[in-house]
């Protein structure tokens, strides 16, 4: 039987790969190059052993998401049990990821031409994403229309919060995304900067000076966004910090009243630039 919608995003999403599997989500695995060698994120290595190598390299790997042949695979796929597709990408002040998508929706109208295609580019990041993404899952399950698909999608991104907490500057400065006297400064007072991100773009909330004030800084975050007793949907994200991360949930699950709370790892895509050790949730008030 033939489903009105399909859902189709990338491992940017920072999606369990059960929650994929349960909603048949097509996941669009993007490059990661160390070297010469070339790995699919969530393939041929998982976040655990991509934050192992990233210790080990000077150099940082670089990654490949400005191909359209991989999004127009996953349209094929997707259009073998729906007949319209929705397609959520991380948005192009981040990546190439939403302009690789574009360029296979337009291959797509040529090849797929009874197959309608809504691209969406996204105005939260990592596990906001994959909220993002498993809401209008949720929607196509229910059997939504496309319109009412989108509308769910368009509703809910602005309502998604995310805030998190870089243990390092050591991999932006080596990306050339921040000075190296930020890194200096970083080391001398070892401190764990709280960013969000909104709006596609990414902003510095607080400079707390230990992983467990950063945790404790999220929360507060968290509770000036929601009501007394109001319910949320919760993702807990880290990057290699398992321990941090259950930690976390406990804490998020002891002070809020959620729906929904699950624990995922911060995509490799991003971590190039951050590095391991990133603590952070992502999350939104049920409607």
């Amino acid at each position: 039987m033939v489903n009105n919608v399909a859902i189709v995003t990338d491992t940017t999403a920072c999606i369990p790969r059960e929650k994929v599997e349960q909603y048949n989500i097509e996941l669009v695995p993007i490059d990661l190059i160390f070297g010469d060698k070339v790995y699919r994120d969530g393939v041929d290595i998982t976040p655990a052993r991509f934050y192992s190598l990233l210790q080990q390299v000077d150099k940082l790997p670089t990654t490949s998401g400005s191909l359209p042949a991989p999004y127009l695979e996953a349209f094929r796929r997707a259009s073998l049990r729906a007949d319209s597709i929705v397609c959520i990408t991380e948005s192009s002040r981040f990546s190439g990821m939403f302009n690789s998508a574009l360029l296979a929706m337009e291959m797509a109208k040529e090849e797929l031409p009874d197959i309608n295609i809504e691209l969406i580019e996204c105005t939260t990041a990592a596990a906001g994403q994959g909220l993002v993404t498993l809401a209008a899952a949720r929607a196509a399950a229910a059997a939504k229309s496309l319109a009412e698909v989108v509308d769910t999608v368009r509703e809910l991104m602005p309502r998604v919060y995310l805030f998190a907490s870089l243990d390092t500057l050591k991999y932006l400065v080596k990306g050339g995304r921040v000075p190296q006297a930020a890194a200096l400064v970083n080391s001398l007072l070892n401190i764990k900067p709280v960013f969000s991100v909104n709006g596609g773009e990414a902003h510095t909330l607080a400079l707390p000076r230990s992983t467990d004030s950063a945790m404790r800084r999220i929360l507060k975050l968290m509770k000036n966004k929601i009501g007394k007793g109001q319910s949320i949907h919760v993702a807990v994200m880290h990057a290699n910090v398992i321990e941090w991360a259950r930690l976390l949930k406990e804490q998020v699950s002891s002070r809020f009243n959620c729906a929904e709370i699950f624990i995922t790892e911060f995509t490799p895509v991003m971590g190039v630039h951050t590095g391991p050790g990133v603590i952070g949730v992502a999350f939104y008030v049920a409607a």
